[in-house]
């Protein structure tokens, strides 16, 4: 199914969006803005709420909210995010409806989709990866958690509760293994790649002694979430009353209430 057109708009004439994005995409996100033929009124919100997930869906959900207390209607709101965590699970579409990456994390939507994340994470989803927003942004070099995380959704917080501390932080560590040799991957997207970038991901990600490698990656999944792109089997459009649920698999990932 083809969601490029299920708000009900004429693509060619242009549509009214608002854009929420991690600004680990902000240079990705600015290029596709740059390009796209709609009006999108963006707002970035800084990397660092990943680390709480159940805070950084919170922070979401009061944007998403605040599209209801709005003058300005918008026809979508983008949600330029993987499911990040579980942070994603859980959102609800208010008025107006909400469009997400079908992605686990950034690595999907740096490399262009699911497809290529297979390729590139496939055997390994806690390879380390970096990218130039996370050189930008991050106090950290490189991303160690990559993938579906493994724990089927759970955040460490979901553990603590289900089994107290001690158990939480024995699962946590047996299904997110940290793997110190590992080579880190750095994503290079070329519309957003830069002279001297090379050098400073040397300098960052080698400052542990850990080895690393540049993978090219891909624009496409930012610039078709910003052109209304929305194929089904790659951006999951939710509509008004209804709320994102986790599917924890590597094709559909997220569905809606009800299906």
């Amino acid at each position: 199914m083809d969601n490029t057109l299920a708000i009900g708009q004429d693509k060619a004439t242009g549509l009214h969006l608002r854009l929420i994005a991690c600004n680990v995409f902000q240079r990705e996100a600015c290029w596709c803005l740059a390009h796209t033929p709609h009006l999108v009124d963006p707002e970035f919100i800084e990397l660092g709420l990943h680390i709480n997930p159940s805070r950084l869906r919170e922070r979401l959900q009061a944007r998403i909210d605040a599209e209801d207390a709005s003058d300005i209607q918008h026809d979508a709101v983008l949600l330029l995010y993987g499911v990040c965590g579980n942070a994603a699970v859980g959102l609800a579409a208010r008025r107006t409806p909400l469009v997400i990456p079908r992605a686990h994390d950034c690595a999907t939507v740096l490399l262009g989709g699911v497809t290529r994340y297979l390729e590139v994470f496939g055997n390994n989803p806690s390879r380390p990866f970096s990218s130039i927003g996370y050189l930008e942004r991050c106090a950290e070099a490189y991303r160690t958690e990559g993938g579906m995380g493994l724990g089927l959704g759970n955040t460490y917080e979901d553990f603590v509760q289900k089994y107290g501390e001690d158990n939480a932080t024995y699962i946590w560590r047996t299904l997110h293994p940290v793997y110190e040799d590992e080579p880190a991957l750095f994503i290079d997207i070329p519309e957003t790649s830069q002279a001297g970038v090379l050098a400073r991901a040397e300098e960052r990600l080698s400052a542990d002694g850990r080895g690393w490698s540049v993978i090219q990656g891909d624009i496409g999944m930012v610039r078709r979430l910003i052109d209304a792109d929305w194929d089904a089997r790659e951006f999951l459009v939710v509509p008004p009353g209804k709320t994102v649920v986790g599917v924890y698999d590597m094709s559909e990932v997220i569905r809606v209430t009800g299906e």
